[in-house]
């Protein structure tokens, strides 16, 4: 049982590493801050700075009802470029399935530290890497292709009640991008770690008792010489079994 614990321990590392990035990949998909936009026109919007996110706008205002006045983005408005409207589809599939590939490798690493070798512990090894895998696929792209939007100065036509200009001043790639992009080789390393799983092999346990019977034989054999001796000793051996 312990030879089972003792062959998952980067695994269990591999499993740390796919939760946290689970869990920051679910807080980025809903944070404002993937674009940063600076906007000439500070009448409505203070300090002339605003924050375009995967599912809203938002800045700050001392003209208009609240302080920080947002508005919702949908990937089925006219306005909402596409990728803005892939990240929201892939983030959300990208929480779904990150919550498989927790379940699936939290069972693999119960299953290897506990001993319940039932032949399914590699399978679920390697099911649950590839769902990290795919986990950090579903982010990676939404990031890195608004990343690519706001290098390349793409702007967002947003409707009037919006209050932001069809292009600011200059946009810059905000940190809900960064903590995307960092998430993802979180997740991409602990499937890696998950799929290089080595079950323990028979040969080692073969061998284990090969050397364990061989020691048994030994003690045997010493114990059986040793009494023939203090039988002689004692005169109680047959002289003709002797010399035969």
């Amino acid at each position: 049982m312990a030879y089972l614990a003792h062959s998952a321990h980067c695994q269990f590392v591999g499993l740390v590493l796919g939760f946290v990035g689970w869990i920051i990949t679910a807080c980025i998909s809903g944070v404002n801050d993937w674009r940063i936009w600076y906007v000439e026109d500070q009448s409505t919007i203070t300090g002339g700075l605003a924050w375009v996110g995967v599912w809203r706008a938002c800045f700050n205002s001392h003209v208009l009802s609240s302080s920080e006045f947002c508005k919702s983005i949908s990937f089925t408005d006219s306005f909402t470029p596409p990728e803005i409207a892939a990240a929201q589809i892939l983030c959300m599939t990208a929480i779904g399935v990150g919550v498989v590939a927790n379940l699936l490798a939290g069972y693999a690493v119960r299953n290897a530290y506990f001993g319940f070798d039932n032949g399914h512990v590699r399978v679920a090894f390697v099911m649950a890497g590839s769902l990290y895998w795919l986990t950090a696929a579903c982010s990676l792209v939404p990031v890195l292709w608004n990343m690519s939007s706001v290098l390349a100065n793409l702007t967002i036509d947003f409707p009037s009640d919006f209050y932001l200009p069809p292009a600011p001043l200059k946009q810059e790639v905000g940190p809900g991008i960064g903590f995307g992009i960092g998430s993802s080789v979180m997740l991409i390393i602990s499937g890696l770690l998950l799929l290089c799983y080595k079950h323990p092999g028979k040969t080692k346990r073969h061998k284990s008792g090969t050397t364990e019977h061989f020691n048994n034989t030994n003690i045997r054999a010493e114990c059986s010489l040793s009494t023939i001796k203090e039988f002689k000793d004692e005169g109680r051996i047959n002289p003709a079994f002797e010399a035969e």
